[in-house]
């Protein structure tokens, strides 16, 4: 979609600590990108900040763009360009910033921003992960088709969004939110606390009684991997915990969407030590009353990154039945499946692909 678009955009994947800011045409970057410290905690500097990128983008583009589109963490009156509310990456922020407005007042052109997990999804929606499933159900000769997606970010938060049908879902406060769920093992805790950056670390510390050492993710990582020197169990252990709280918020979310879950963000890379804990939830079992064993998601659960489950995934149980009364076959796959994959495009270049894409859709339903 848009690939073929000569339209150019200019893009921002705005975080806590950089502004990375680039310019899109037909779905690609165009230019090279560029990094500038966000000072998210100083408001007048920041918006200085976001002008002077978006500036030297414009310096760079082979035409005039047709819009500014990018995403910004945390929820916000998004339709109306307002940042404000519960913002920890951007506290100057919290008392309602129209940034919109603003930079449509110095650029002279529509800016449109969004939930940074919406345009994660939306990216992988349109240009990434369900384009790609399709067409491997399609060279498998399946019936079946995926229209919904869910993308989760793994990282300082824990992000997510939601396409239905192809068509972002932003809801009606644009506060579609995943951090806020309860945590599985500590319910009056929200869920972020165990699926995020801070979260690793603090069970390491639990579970090593390292209170010292200040260790990133990364070095917790080459700990369970022997290539550091640490508590290898309690680092295996503290990203299990990590999948296995991420699992069950990603579950809710799951069964109550019907589609592809796509996971980005920089903690992916030790997807093998929280995967297996995220998938056991997502295929484990609750109980009635009457002690009757019902499936955690009604669904079967495919890890769409294996390419054993990938193949099964793909030919599925496609087969033709009789319509009654006719000589005529429809064709028909009675299991009901999802999966579960890493974006491989990367959850920044999604963001932007969903950003520009976006931004054109709303030019063309105006």
């Amino acid at each position: 979609m848009y690939q073929d678009d000569k339209r150019v955009v200019l893009t921002l994947d705005a975080g806590g600590t950089n502004l990375v800011f680039g310019a899109m045409q037909g779905g690609e970057f165009i230019t090279s990108p560029l990094t500038l410290p966000s000072h998210s905690d100083n408001l007048d500097l920041c918006l200085e900040t976001i002008v002077k990128g978006f500036k030297e983008m414009l310096k760079q583009v082979p035409q005039k763009p047709v819009a500014i589109s990018f995403a910004f963490p945390g929820p916000a009156d998004y339709p109306r360009g307002i940042i404000g509310g519960y913002l920890p990456n951007f506290p100057s922020f919290r008392d309602g910033v129209a940034l919109g407005p603003y930079l449509e007042n110095v650029f002279g052109l529509p800016v449109f921003i969004n939930n940074d997990g919406d345009l994660f999804a939306y990216g992988e929606a349109l240009s990434g992960t369900l384009p790609l499933i399709n067409q491997e159900l399609e060279k498998a000769g399946s019936c079946k088709r995926y229209n919904n997606l869910m993308g989760f970010t793994f990282g300082t938060g824990f992000g997510v969004g939601i396409v239905v049908n192809n068509q972002l879902n932003i809801g009606d406060n644009s506060c579609v939110e995943i951090f806020c769920h309860p945590h599985k093992h500590l319910r009056e805790i929200i869920c972020e606390e165990g699926v995020s950056i801070r979260a690793i670390k603090r069970v390491y510390k639990e579970m090593s009684g390292d209170d010292v050492s200040e260790l990133t993710p990364f070095d917790i990582f080459k700990i369970a991997e022997g290539e550091k020197e640490g508590d290898r169990q309690a680092a295996v252990k503290a990203f299990e915990m990590f999948g296995e709280v991420a699992g069950e918020a990603i579950s809710i979310v799951a069964q109550l969407i019907d589609g592809i879950v796509v996971i980005g963000g920089g903690i992916i890379g030790a997807k093998k030590y929280f995967l297996p804990a995220l998938l056991k939830q997502m295929r484990g079992e609750l109980s009635t009353l009457s002690g009757a064993k019902v499936k955690r998601i009604q669904m079967d659960v495919y890890n769409l990154d294996d390419p054993q489950e990938l193949e099964k995934f793909t030919i599925g149980n496609s087969r033709t039945i009789k319509v009654p009364g006719t000589d005529k076959e429809v064709p028909y796959d009675p299991e009901k499946k999802i999966g579960v994959a890493f974006t491989k495009i990367g959850a920044s270049e999604a963001i932007s692909k969903g950003a520009y894409a976006f931004a054109l859709s709303k030019l063309d339903n105006q």
